[in-house]
């Protein structure tokens, strides 16, 4: 990952092969043209005080993602000036940029300056919260996934990611700016984890390989480890997971990770989806719909990055996760259509659809969850179809059976700059749920697809436990070209909401 540091150098003496600035879109009694934001100071008394004309004369308008390459003035020692649009310029300008326009605009600079070996970033800063901000732009944005591709990559026009990024205005002493790249630095290297087991094959990530990488992780960071394996799995009675991995010859796995810290009687349990391929099983997906599921178990990988998170920045709170991995695949031992699994839970599941198979492994995971009484379980999942054709691609759907609690992940998403939509649970779906054969059936009506599947998962949810379900099949892996600090492959989705979701915990202040 590109390293960074803090720094207090003026502009013009460093000896860097870029310096990036922020740009915005004039408002109020700045006009309508371009603003050099502050941060740039420097580099625009060299230009006389005229590098808004330049950048204009350029084509530069301010506009969010943005950039514009000029020639650093004369007196610099770095020879490339990097100009990043914000976007408007802030109604309130004492208030300063949006902690997510800053990052976003960290992120495409990082990724514009692929091939370079450092860059100083003089973007605005006000603050920690800036500095975290521009640091995670830069972590996340400078993201790639080369582990299968020539090592020799520059000579088939392949670049390195930037190497080093020095954070301008940043004070390498003061105690909140360290923390604050202390937090970024854990949070996106654990994001990046998680984006790396998204983008891996699935001839290389199956459910033991899984859970042999989170053991892994957690003995190095000091979290408890427990692995049921196909096994442990049959004498627990976890019917759900073992249904959906029936039909792989690869066995599932549920791997349960545990964070504690002596100072905190707080419990906040996280359940991930991890189906390390998703064929569809015997109700096999349509051509076209199949070569991106190996993210399927992006749900699982937030979860794991979000607990070795939680560990590395030594939260005050205890946080256990449940990764439910398993390969559905179709064969002689697969889970038909018409079958009946019987729970972990107890309760008896028809199958309808063996495509309806996360909601089979999160129901065990959640009830395995909820015999700890942890004060609050939220489950994260790519979990249906219906929520992107609701939501698009960019936004996660957020399902709770507590109003506040549903309020308050929303908003903890938005803090840390995930989109997200408060979404309802309608009773009247439930009853599409009614099998003649079984207790409840693993599909319901097809208008509102998703709001269905939130209805069976809270009916394995322990009694008196508040719960919320994340719906990230949208946003969890991006088919389309990189945008902010998104690069295309997997994104990473839910991992920063899930953190801040724990530190709201610690604090007391989450429901």
């Amino acid at each position: 990952m590109t390293a960074l540091t803090l720094s207090t150098a003026a502009a013009p003496g460093l000896r860097v092969d870029a310096l990036v600035i922020g740009v915005a879109k004039g408002s109020g009694s700045k006009g309508a043209g371009l603003v050099v934001a502050p941060g740039a100071e420097a580099v625009d008394h060299a230009y006389d005080g005229k590098l808004a004309g330049v950048l204009e004369t350029l084509g530069a308008s301010g506009s969010e993602g943005e950039v514009t390459k000029l020639p650093a003035p004369s007196g610099f020692k770095a020879p490339l000036v990097v100009a990043v649009g914000l976007g408007a310029l802030p109604e309130d300008e004492e208030a300063g940029f949006d902690g997510e326009a800053l990052r976003k605009a960290a992120g495409i600079a990082a990724r514009a300056l692929a091939g370079s070996k450092k860059a100083a970033f003089a973007l605005p800063l006000a603050d920690a919260a800036d500095l975290g901000a521009i640091a995670e732009g830069v972590l996340l944005g400078a993201y790639s996934f080369d582990a299968y591709k020539d090592t020799a990559g520059e000579r088939k026009g392949g670049k390195a990611p930037l190497a080093e990024a020095a954070l301008l205005g940043a004070k390498p002493r003061d105690k909140a700016h360290k923390a604050a790249l202390e937090r970024a630095t854990a949070v996106s290297e654990e994001l990046n984890r998680a984006r790396d087991l998204i983008n891996t094959p699935p001839n290389d990530l199956n459910p033991e390989s899984f859970a042999a990488i989170a053991t892994a992780a957690a003995k190095e960071h000091g979290i408890k480890v427990q692995v049921l394996d196909e096994k442990a799995l049959a004498k627990g009675g976890y019917g759900g997971i073992l249904g959906v991995g029936a039909g792989s010859a690869a066995g599932p796995r549920l791997v349960k990770l545990t964070y504690t810290h002596s100072r905190n009687a707080r419990h906040l349990a996280l359940v991930g989806k991890g189906i390390t391929y998703d064929s569809g099983g015997i109700s096999l997906k349509p051509a076209g719909h199949n070569e991106t599921m190996k993210c399927d178990m992006s749900g699982a990988a937030a979860v794991f990055a979000a607990v070795v998170a939680a560990a590395r920045l030594g939260l005050e709170v205890n946080v256990t996760g449940w990764l439910a991995l398993a390969e559905n695949m179709p064969s002689g031992s697969a889970t038909r259509p018409g079958d009946v699994l019987r729970m972990f839970s107890g309760k008896t599941v028809e199958v309808l659809n063996t495509d309806a198979e996360g909601r089979l492994v999160l129901a065990d995971a959640l009830w395995a969850a909820s015999q700890e009484k942890p004060d609050a379980i939220v489950d994260v999942a790519t979990l249906t179809g219906a929520m992107v054709l609701a939501l698009g691609n960019r936004t996660f759907g957020v399902m709770a059976n507590d109003d506040a609690f549903r309020a308050a992940v929303v908003e903890a998403a938005e803090e840390v700059g995930e989109a997200s939509w408060p979404m309802p649970l309608p009773e009247h779906l439930r009853k599409g749920m009614d099998s003649p054969t079984a207790d409840i059936a693993n599909m319901g009506e097809r208008m509102g697809g998703g709001l269905v599947a939130g209805l069976f998962l809270r009916e394995f949810v322990g009694e008196g436990i508040t719960w919320a379900h994340l719906d990230i099949a949208g946003p969890a892996f991006n088919e389309g070209g990189p945008f902010g600090y998104t690069p295309k492959g997997g994104t990473g989705s839910a991992v920063r909401t899930l953190v801040r979701l724990a530190e709201l915990t610690a604090a007391g202040d989450l429901g």
